[in-house]
Order: C-alpha cells, then structure tokens, then sequence
C-alpha cells in the first residue's frame, strides 16, 4: 500500500464518512464473543501489516501523542544520556489526563524518513500501536474507532473484519 500525504487526507475524509456505520459496527462487535473478536483482530492484523509499510506513513508519529509512564521515561532517559527530568522538561508537558505526553508534535525523535531515533527504546504506546493485534478487543473498540482516522492500516483491519461474520 502506497501512502501519500494526499492519501492521508482521503483516509481522514473516508473514516469520517463511515463513523457512523463504524460506531454501530463496534456497538454489535461488542456483544459477540470476545475470542472470536480477539481472533479476527488478530489475523487481519497480520494480513494487512504484511503488506504495509509504516515507513511510508509515519502519520502515528507525526500526529498522535503518545502518553509516556515513568518506566517509558527512565528508559528514553538513558538511551539520550539525560537525566528523566531533563527529558521531561525538554520534550513532555502534562495532558489534560495528568499523563506525560509530547510537548509538540510531530514526534521530536522522528526523522525525515519517518525513521524512529529511539526507536529500540520507543514508548510503551508507541510500542503497541495501533493495537489492533491485542486480546481483549472490545475494551479498546472507541480507541480503535479513533484510530481509524489516522492509520490506513487500522482503516484497512476495520474493512475486512466488517466482511466477516462474527
């Protein structure tokens, strides 16, 4: 899959075309069976990533702020050889949640050709992102609905598994 800024404006335009009919997709997926909606997440998952490339895109770390724990920070910390507070008043502000994020986005470690400079030590978030291959699917559908909007594959999972009867 090819991605493009112009893709990316045609992936926010398209997501909040069938928000709709994505949010009551989601309201029904929540009362199947929790293992068959893990499942179903979990192949389609590894079918769209064999054929994408994040490289390409990079939209998660241009746009999203992940939110960084402590174990998140002391780990940065050490791979950029500053002390967490440093790191903290470098780089993070607290959210409206209390909760450590980016100061500004894009991502301060993200380079021109969306490569990570962190990448080995990246946040837990980051880490875990788009979190569309984890168990317990159904806790985390309104994240998946937001994410939608910025993630062509997480788009492209939601597609398919709208195809399947579960």
């Amino acid at each position: 899959m090819k991605i493009t800024p112009g893709s990316l404006q045609e992936l926010a335009v398209l997501a909040n075309k069938k928000k709709k009919e994505n949010t009551a997709f989601f309201r029904q997926l929540a009362s199947k069976q929790p293992g068959k909606v893990d499942a179903a997440f979990q192949l389609i998952h590894e079918e769209v990533f064999a054929g994408i490339d994040c490289l390409e895109c990079g939209n998660c770390c241009k746009s999203l702020g992940p939110r960084l724990t402590d174990a998140d920070i002391r780990r940065v910390s050490v791979v950029l050889r500053v002390k967490p507070s440093e790191l903290t008043e470098r780089y993070l502000r607290l959210d409206e949640d209390n909760d450590y994020v980016f100061r500004q986005m894009p991502c301060p470690f993200l380079d021109a050709g969306n490569f990570c400079g962190i990448y080995e030590n990246r946040p837990r978030a980051c880490r875990d992102y788009p979190h569309t291959d984890r168990r317990r699917m159904q806790q985390i559908l309104d994240i998946t609905l937001k994410n939608i909007e910025t993630c062509p594959a997480v788009f492209e999972i939601v597609e398919r598994i709208k195809k399947l009867k579960l």
